[in-house]
Order: structure tokens, then sequence, then C-alpha cells
């Protein structure tokens, strides 16, 4: 295997090979957490002889000092099958650069089998913040709002940010927050489609029959599972002014529900709305 390391900017990594992945055990995460901790000191082989350290090893670097200040560290678990892996990454590379003192690992889950149970990653995506011995956050799943609450809660005072208090932070500029958000999301992709469940796995018929009517028509999209972000299931009702779903836009204007698109496309006027560039061939 390579010992390529992909480095996007300066405190995110991604994390390709096994030995990069000692180091950041070693030298940067410390072996966060009483689980992992107790793994490696007790049971030890498979991550003792993955990672190559011990027990001891852990124990100092792990619990070291209380009085010893130690910054926290942003893990995030992925996998490249994991469609809601995207969202995720999008916003942890964003805060990254926002939280430039703060290291960012991303660690794809499968890899590192060892690690991923350290840490009792059974989903992907899965955010856990951590300072030396102690997981002082996690997020399973691609719950954005609670990511980014979490690290700005952990994060901000080790990158000299001043946080305000909810109650100081106005209703319009949340509103104008998300607003922001959703037209990111609608603009991710020239057809971008906002169901129940993911494109594989639909959770409810009227999402199943959208993404079976786009895949038969050949066309390329991104979607959004609405199911793992209320904000932003809530929100987009009132920011399209429409109250159901599924949801599907074309450069980014709503084309509307099953119904509407089911009569596009006997029409052939879906088809003429697509960009050349998301018909497959």
């Amino acid at each position: 295997m390579s010992s390529k390391v992909v480095v996007s900017m300066s405190n995110i990594i991604q994390l390709q090979d096994e030995s990069e992945l000692r180091k950041t055990l070693e030298d940067k995460v410390q072996v966060t957490g009483t689980a992992v901790k107790d793994k490696v000191q007790v049971t030890g082989t498979a991550v003792k002889d993955k990672v190559q350290v011990t027990g001891t090893a852990v124990k100092d670097q792990a619990i070291g000092s209380a009085s010893n200040a130690s910054p926290v560290v942003v893990i995030y678990f992925w996998a490249d099958w994991a469609e809601q892996c995207k969202q995720v990454e999008s916003v942890v590379d964003d805060l990254a650069k926002k939280y430039t003192k703060t290291q960012f690992f991303k660690v794809e889950a499968e890899n590192f089998e060892d690690i991923s149970e350290a840490y009792e990653i059974s989903a992907v995506p899965t955010v856990i913040l951590a300072q030396k011995a102690k997981i002082i956050g996690r997020v399973d799943g691609a719950n954005v709002a609670d990511i980014v609450k979490k690290v700005a809660e952990a994060c901000a005072a080790d990158n000299g940010i001043k946080t305000e208090p909810a109650s100081a932070v106005k209703p319009a500029e949340l509103q104008q927050d998300l607003n922001t958000r959703l037209k990111g999301l609608i603009e991710r992709a020239p057809v971008m489609v906002f169901i129940k469940g993911t494109a594989a796995q639909p959770r409810c018929g009227f999402s199943k029959k959208i993404v079976g009517m786009l895949n038969e028509q050949n066309i390329k999209y991104g979607y959004f599972d609405i199911l793992t972000d209320e904000q932003v299931r809530q929100g987009l009702k009132e920011y399209s002014d429409w109250p159901t779903y599924p949801q599907l836009y074309i450069s980014g204007e709503l084309v509307g529900g099953v119904d509407i698109v089911a009569e596009m496309i006997e029409s052939g006027d879906l088809i003429g709305m697509v960009p050349a560039g998301a018909i497959a061939k």
C-alpha cells in the first residue's frame, strides 16, 4: 500500500496508510477514549498489532496529566459507498477552514476496522470530538446542525473565536443562515432531488417512484435524505413554498413532486429542462 497521505489543507488529513494512522494515533489523536485505552491495555492484540503501541504507551499518552491542556481533535469516519458522507465531508471541510488551529482527521472506517471498533463506529458518517482520554462529543449520522454546534462548542476557544449564547442570535439571522444552506444544497447538482431515504433504498413509495422515473430517463442526479436533517426537512418546505416530499430541482429551480414529474416525462418537457451534462450516455 502506498504511504501517500492526501492533505487538503494544513489542518485536515485524509488517512490512506496504516503507518500514518499509527503516527496520527500516537502523536495527534493520542488514542482517545476509554474504550480504546481498555481495548489496548486489556485485550490488546488486534489494536496493538495494528497500531503498534503498548498498553503503557496508550495509558501514558491518552490519560496524561489532568492539568495539561490538550486541544480538541475532530475525527470524521466515512465510507465511499455512503452517499450521506458526501454531505458531511463538505461540512467538515468548511469547519476545518473556520477552525484552523484544530486538527481534523478523515478515517475511512472499513479500511481501519480495529480503530472503528475501538471508537464503536457502527454506522457512517460519524464525527468524534476527542480530548486526550475523553471523547467529549459524538454525532452519528448526517446531522449537520449538530456537528456544527458541537464543533463550535468544543473548538471555538482553541481558535480564539468568541461564541454567542443562543439567546444572542436573532431568529432572522438563523433563518438567513438556513436559507443560504438550503440554496447550497439545491445547487449541489444540476439535477437535485430531496427524498426520504437514499437513492438505493428509498423509504417511502413516492420517493421510490421519483427515483425510478429519473433512472428510467437516464438522468444523473444528486439527492438529499431529508430524514437525516429535520432542519432541512422543515425549512425547505417554507423556502420553496412546497409542503410535501419528494421535491425535484433542475438548475436550482423547483420542478415539483411525483405527479408533476410524471406529467412532464409523458409530455417530453422534463428531458428538455435537464442540462446535457446531466443525461447519462
